[in-house]
């Protein structure tokens, strides 16, 4: 596997090794040992896997207590996956980093805790999957609106375009009003 630095520290795009011939692929996701050696010395408990439908935006999510890391790739589709640094101590608090995520091009992002994370559909739909470094805990679950001005992601959404979004994630706080990490 390659382990690509983002523009985010801690962020890390990853590119698998793929062994593809004519009956199709082999290829692996994750492995204790090389992740360690990489610097990514993490360990999973949660699986979850999502289904969505073209420009459905998830997020931006993550959990003020219990925070999560996530290791996402897509196995289905392709989407612009996002993370926003909240770590108000970091250099680089409040900016954002994106990847495109595809069954073609299957990168995989590991985002770790103290981010926000989300996705945009580009495909006419797409199959998320991801491991978390903790468990799902809704009661810690915080959103930061995805349009935030302050933040400014640029979604690959058309002129005009609005994604679809979750009541949850249409009420999303502004990184000035948003709880974050220390």
């Amino acid at each position: 596997m390659e382990f690509l630095p983002t523009s985010l520290p801690d962020v890390v795009l990853i590119k698998p090794r793929v062994y593809g011939d004519a009956r199709g692929f082999f290829m692996e996701t994750w492995e204790a040992n090389v992740f360690a050696a990489s610097g990514l010395d993490v360990k999973f408990v949660q699986d979850n896997h999502s289904l969505s439908v073209k420009n459905t935006l998830r997020g931006l999510h993550y959990q003020i207590r219990h925070p999560q890391g996530k290791l996402v790739r897509v196995v289905a589709g392709e989407v612009f996956d996002v993370a926003v640094d909240l770590r108000r101590h970091s250099r680089s608090f409040g900016k954002w980093v994106g990847a495109t995520l595809s069954a073609d091009n299957k990168h995989q992002l590991w985002v770790p805790p103290g981010f926000a994370h989300g996705f945009l559909v580009l495909s006419e739909a797409a199959e998320f999957v991801y491991k978390c470094t903790d468990y799902y805990a809704p009661q810690h679950e915080r959103t930061l609106i995805w349009n935030d001005p302050d933040v400014g992601i640029e979604w690959p959404l058309g002129a005009g375009q609005m994604p679809l979004l979750s009541d949850k994630d249409q009420a999303g706080a502004l990184l000035r009003k948003a709880e974050t990490y220390p």
